[in-house]
């Protein structure tokens, strides 16, 4: 199969869909691998290198796309990648679709046949793609949000640590899953004082069991919730829904009950967040003020990292892009459970169900687009 990788373009992204150690295994195999010249520049690898895993390098995206069968890339593909898609292509990559119709109507135009990296599952119910970048960003969570509690920031002047004779910093993680358990591993790290707010009671002992005395454990009830923000310094929201957009929990008007120069940090931003004031920022310009509390609500938190964030994302990709190039993507999706959760739109239809629901839009049948 013909494998596209093109440069990301999403505001300050510099993560890349393969890195040269997994062209030199789709190469091995016998499919053919076409990179964007500069492509992999944002994580450490030179176009030399990606030639040398057997790759070819192309000039443009245009080019990239018009020779592939199949794109792989990392973020979810803006208007004018959209307008470079075809029918009968295979887009593989994070889409995040719910809560973006403008994308949807894109993909859909296109005729193309995308697989989403997001809701792909394992036999363990977790999200096996999403989980790598999960976890950078449960990490980077409690980085910014330190940087943006700086007085000069924003923020409300707060050294999570504390120091000897002055108490800590108050973390609080709604959501005890990927994120929430490496936000709050972070935030220990540092010496802050932590509560993990989460709905699943297994879920909560599974913490207390691991980090033990260290971190307040506390069931998700909106008094629970509402109180815990209330006392914050910080507050990350890593809330997920696989497939759908993000519950709003905390609402504009309890925000001038926390305490000013408080951070939010909300990490289920590419799902359309879950605090009722967050929208989407960019590296760029990554913090805005609402009502005295910093919202930091940057959509592709790993594209900071990224050396890190594509290294960890192909370990976990690799495997499926090998499948859908060795076997054609019917044919893998018939095989494999797992993948076939990803399956999202084809030649001009939703067909993921929570995602359908989402959108507001007709949901057609799985079974009958794999024949």
């Amino acid at each position: 199969m013909r494998i596209g990788v093109p440069t990301e373009i999403k505001n300050h992204e510099y993560r890349v869909g393969l890195t040269p150690a997994s062209v030199r295994e789709l190469t091995h195999a016998g499919h053919a691998v076409a990179v964007q010249a500069g492509a992999g520049r944002g994580i450490g690898c030179s176009d030399a290198d990606y030639l040398a895993a057997g790759a070819q390098v192309l000039a443009d995206a245009p080019a990239v796309f018009e020779w592939a069968e199949m794109i792989v890339k990392v973020k979810e593909p803006q208007p004018q990648e959209c307008r470079m898609l075809r029918a009968g292509q295979l887009l593989f990559t994070y889409l995040h679709l719910a809560p973006d119709p403008v994308q949807a109507e894109g993909l859909l135009a296109s005729g193309c046949t995308a697989i989403a990296y997001e809701t792909i599952t394992d036999a363990r119910g977790g999200l096996p793609l999403l989980a790598p970048m999960s976890e950078v960003a449960g990490r980077m969570a409690v980085q910014v949000g330190a940087v943006a509690l700086q007085q000069a920031n924003g923020g409300r002047g707060v050294l999570l640590g504390g120091v000897p004779g002055v108490a800590p910093g108050q973390v609080c993680v709604i959501g005890g899953g990927v994120v929430g358990t490496h936000a709050a591993r972070m935030a220990m790290g540092l010496g802050a004082e932590v509560t993990v707010l989460d709905r699943s009671l297994p879920r909560l002992r599974q913490l207390d069991e691991v980090f033990g005395g260290r971190l307040r454990t506390v069931c998700a009830t909106l008094d629970a919730t509402e109180a815990a923000v209330l006392q914050a310094d910080l507050v990350v929201g890593a809330v997920l829904v696989p497939g759908a957009a993000a519950p709003k929990l905390i609402r504009r008007e309890q925000l001038s009950h926390m305490k000013p120069g408080a951070v939010i940090v909300d990490v289920a931003i590419d799902q359309g967040g879950c605090f009722e004031t967050s929208r989407a920022t960019t590296h760029a310009e990554p913090t805005y003020v609402v009502d005295g509390i910093v919202h930091y609500c940057v959509a592709n938190m790993p594209g900071a990292v990224p050396r890190t964030s594509t290294f960890a994302l192909n370990n976990a990709t690799l495997p499926f892009v090998l499948a859908l190039a060795g076997q054609g993507w019917r044919e893998a999706c018939r095989a494999d459970a797992h993948l076939r959760e990803g399956l999202t739109v084809h030649a001009g239809a939703i067909v993921h169900p929570v995602v359908a629901q989402g959108l507001g839009r007709p949901c057609t049948d799985v079974a009958g687009v794999l024949g």
